[in-house]
């Protein structure tokens, strides 16, 4: 199971490393959806706890 893990683990690297280098452009886009989609889930959670508090 382990050993799993870490073969799934590698291929994910890989597979990011091969994006980056074959189209860094449309990465960079993905990095950027990915950073929106924690910036508006914090958002999100401080804007409950500041209703909550309230």
């Amino acid at each position: 199971m382990v050993q799993a893990k870490k073969i799934a683990v590698y291929i994910v690297v890989v597979f990011i490393l091969w994006t980056i280098i074959k189209t860094p452009k449309e990465a960079a886009d993905l990095v950027e959806v990915g950073f929106e989609g924690i910036s508006n889930a914090a958002q999100g959670v401080g804007e409950f706890m500041t209703e909550l508090v309230t």
